[in-house]
């Protein structure tokens, strides 16, 4: 089968689309071939060097992707040849095939296309788990998400919106903003042209927000410290600003605070069953009446994947970007 396969030049990544081994599947996982996959900024980290696939995952990039089931291990009963499904990924997204266990296939509506479905599992299953299982946002409460105008970021504004919560966002162009607000968002803050703590207590009465959904980390690490209301909480998620912080932790322990951090590829594969099976009972119903929708902001064919991460790169995107395979 084809993949992309990453290779190294003047320490940059250079992404190539070359023959490598088809893959096999055992009697207990199922083979899909891949129509769509997507690029998160995990697969940029991973491209450079710093971030490894768990141990057994395919090292091949791609934490997501949608397809046609193609082939059925004897001890699978409930998928089908020819079943339309996405997944999420150790790794192996960009390529032509995948070999999966099927408690980790969503069953696409018939109305989707493939790509819509590799929009979701890797960024709505990163919210969905950090904001609720992680988190513990109520109904009510005010979450603060940064890089709203992210695939986690769109897929948690209407995540926190549907679940009664009141989601703020901080992104660094109008057009985020604007598309957070049309997704939900009670307040959308240019963290480029204002502080975004001063933004957020003016609006909340001075109290600050209930949970924060970081992937910054080392730069807000403080500043976040500083909007969370009393009992509030933080889930850090990535490291975009870095991963050494200095900071006053007085207030964590005056106003009770919780900090997370929060991974979701390196976790057990039966853990990632409950996660996608609680997400499926939860929310599934609001994608398939069209209440919840998957962000695109754009497509690309997997032989462009360089051009895909350059895109990324340059925080170009509101929503996902997909990768067309085949």
């Amino acid at each position: 089968m084809k993949a992309i396969a990453v290779h190294q030049l003047d320490g940059k990544p250079v992404l190539k689309l070359e023959e490598v081994a088809d893959v096999t599947y055992s009697p207990d996982e199922v083979l899909v071939d891949i129509k769509a996959s997507a690029v998160n900024r995990a697969d940029l980290m991973q491209a450079r060097g710093g971030y490894p696939p768990p141990p057994g995952a395919s090292d091949i990039l791609g934490l997501e992707m949608a397809g046609v089931v193609s082939a059925v291990g004897d001890s699978v009963t409930d998928v089908q040849v020819g079943d339309r499904v996405a997944a999420l990924l150790a790794g192996g997204g960009y390529a032509e095939q995948i070999a999966i266990h099927p408690k980790m296939l969503f069953k696409l509506p018939d109305d989707w296309s493939f790509a819509m479905g590799a929009a979701v599992p890797e960024v709505w299953l990163t919210a969905f788990v950090n904001l609720f299982l992680e988190g513990g946002l109520q109904s009510g409460e005010r979450v603060l998400i940064h890089a709203g105008g992210s695939g986690v970021g769109t897929a948690a504004i209407q995540l926190a919106r549907e679940a009664g919560a009141k989601p703020m966002i901080t992104a660094g162009t109008e057009a985020k903003l604007v598309r957070g607000r049309e997704l939900g968002a009670t307040l959308a803050i240019n963290y480029k042209e204002a502080d975004f703590v001063a933004e957020v207590k003016q609006a909340t009465g001075n109290q600050g927000v209930n949970l924060v959904l970081d992937p910054v980390g080392a730069s807000y690490f403080e500043k976040n410290i500083n909007v969370l209301a009393r009992h509030g909480r933080m889930v850090n998620i990535g490291l975009l600003g870095g991963a050494v912080a200095t900071a006053n932790i007085a207030p964590i322990l005056i106003k009770n605070l919780m900090i997370k951090g929060s991974t979701l590829r390196a976790r057990p594969l039966t853990e990632k069953i409950e996660i996608t099976t609680s997400f499926i009972d939860r929310f599934w119903h609001l994608f398939q009446n069209g209440t919840l929708q998957p962000i695109i902001d754009t497509t690309f064919p997997l032989a462009e994947a360089q051009q895909a991460h350059e895109y990324i790169a340059a925080d170009k995107n509101i929503g996902k970007v997909i990768l067309e395979v085949g």
